[in-house]
């Protein structure tokens, strides 16, 4: 395989754009454990006039990210997510106005390998978001193990990201007023496993947690369709079957997260790395599906929105897909 290297004059703000990227792929693969090294390393010299403050505080703290977080305006002004923005670019769409008097579900979909999408649309403030959807704020969910992880928690809730718990989404779907916006991806860890190019599989039959949260608090659901999300990488072989996707499937099962193989482009050449391919990121937020709240919603009745929601979900899909580059053959698999 012959290297294909990047130009020497590539322009600044290309180089920029790389920088902010890899940044956030680092920073998503190992800054968990260089906050933990950090805290071992504190105790192990006996720095307990650092470490001693910080547990007591977090002791009293950490119910926060199931209580709206603690998102930080600065962090989600840095020039640096500007520049992450315009690297694939990243673009979000609107298809239909939203009542600010209500509070709302986004089912994101799909999931990717690391839904830069998703990051990009709603823990910045370089998106259109705010432009789009004037009077609103977005929460993404997450899983609650990444708050587990001192130091790490605080750089996630500074952007708005905030626990993917029962109690974390009542709290954002409660408020008084509407005007709020939990952005889960139902389709999670599992659904990554699958984020191969041309690939449309979705993990949604059996996720109708979200739905039933939907139904409880009286929160409109949303299908969002991120085009290109599953072209930004490429991963190893794994079929259904295979000894590698046995082995991620019990890890996910174990750990609660997956553990995909992916490999795109590098920093310095185009043949391999972890950096993800330049490829257009287009968020498409479809037309809300009106929820009466029921507090004890009945099991037909979180099914027959679920099948709703999937039928504007496919909808949402076979009406944009041609803009986007998708084969006309081509059409969502629900698993």
């Amino acid at each position: 395989m012959k290297l294909e290297f990047a130009p020497l004059n590539i322009p600044l703000a290309r180089r920029l754009q790389t920088a902010a990227v890899l940044q956030w792929i680092l920073s998503f693969l190992f800054l968990a454990l260089v906050c933990i090294g950090i805290i071992v390393i504190l105790i192990i010299y006996n720095y307990w006039f650092l470490y001693i403050p910080y547990f007591t505080w977090l002791y009293f703290d950490w119910h926060t990210p199931e209580q709206g977080g603690r998102r930080s305006t600065w962090v989600r002004n840095w020039t640096v997510w500007k520049y992450f923005k315009d690297y694939f670019p990243i673009h979000l769409i609107k298809t239909w106005d939203l009542e600010p008097s209500h509070n709302y579900i986004f089912g994101f979909h799909p999931h990717g390998v690391l839904v830069p999408g998703a990051f990009g649309n709603f823990c910045t403030n370089h998106s259109d978001f705010k432009l789009l959807f004037p009077g609103f704020t977005a929460y993404l969910h997450v899983l609650s193990v990444w708050f587990c992880c001192p130091l790490f928690r605080e750089y996630l809730m500074s952007s708005g990201i905030v626990s993917v718990s029962k109690k974390s989404v009542s709290h954002v779907l409660s408020k008084e007023g509407g005007g709020n916006i939990s952005v889960i991806v139902p389709g999670g860890a599992k659904e990554s496993l699958d984020a191969h190019p041309g690939n449309f599989t979705l993990f949604i039959r059996q996720r109708k947690g979200f739905v039933k949260m939907a139904l409880i608090h009286g929160a409109y659901l949303v299908p969002v369709y991120s085009f290109g999300e599953n072209e930004l990488f490429k991963q190893v072989s794994n079929p259904k079957g295979s000894w590698l996707r046995t082995a991620q499937e019990k890890l996910q099962k174990t750990m609660g997260f997956a553990l995909p193989l992916f490999h795109a482009r590098g920093i310095f050449q185009y043949n391999f790395g972890l950096m993800p391919y330049r490829k257009c990121i287009h968020t498409v937020v479809g037309c809300p599906i009106p929820v009466h709240q029921t507090l004890n919603p009945t099991s037909e009745q979180i099914e027959e929105l679920h099948q709703t929601y999937m039928e504007e979900l496919r909808k949402l899909f076979e009406e944009h897909k041609g803009k986007y580059g998708v084969p006309e053959h081509k059409t969502l698999i629900f698993r």
